[in-house]
């Protein structure tokens, strides 16, 4: 996974059931925003996903896991990881996902107060967020 000089890139998705953030990044260049991918009841458009693994050939995909802040799982959690095992399923890329709690509260942090995150979104910021934790500390990742 990991190229020569210790670099890594990652596609990161923040899941959701209407809207899934995404990032990129690796050690050398940082994490960055990349847009919202729309979803519906939590699927999104498959096509889109293979053309963002097409472009960003990523050594690694992330996925936010969304857990209750004491730890356990939860409905969710259940299905973000079902998301992450079909992303290695249709795509063959290596999965792992990375604990997402208070990404969101960073996110809105960084943004300042908004009079709706419906209407304008900081999802992928919230990717960006769980990103940084990932290159800072790698093995907060595990298997989905």
């Amino acid at each position: 996974m990991p190229e020569g000089n210790g670099i890594t890139s990652a596609l990161v998705f923040d899941y959701g059931l209407r809207q899934i953030g995404i990032a990129t990044g690796n050690k050398l260049s940082g994490a960055t925003p990349r847009g919202i991918l729309r979803a519906r009841d939590g699927q999104p458009d498959w096509e889109i996903v293979r053309q963002l693994i097409d472009e960003w050939r990523p050594d690694i995909v992330l996925v936010g896991l969304p857990l209750n802040m004491d730890g356990t799982g939860s409905e969710l959690s259940a299905r973000a990881r079902k998301f992450a095992r079909r992303l290695h399923g249709r795509f063959g890329v290596a999965v792992k996902m990375v604990d997402e709690r208070l990404s969101t509260r960073e996110a809105k942090s960084r943004v300042g107060p908004r009079d709706s995150y419906r209407e304008d979104p900081i999802d992928d910021l919230a990717a960006q967020i769980i990103l940084e934790g990932w290159l800072t500390d790698p093995s907060i990742a595990v298997d989905p």
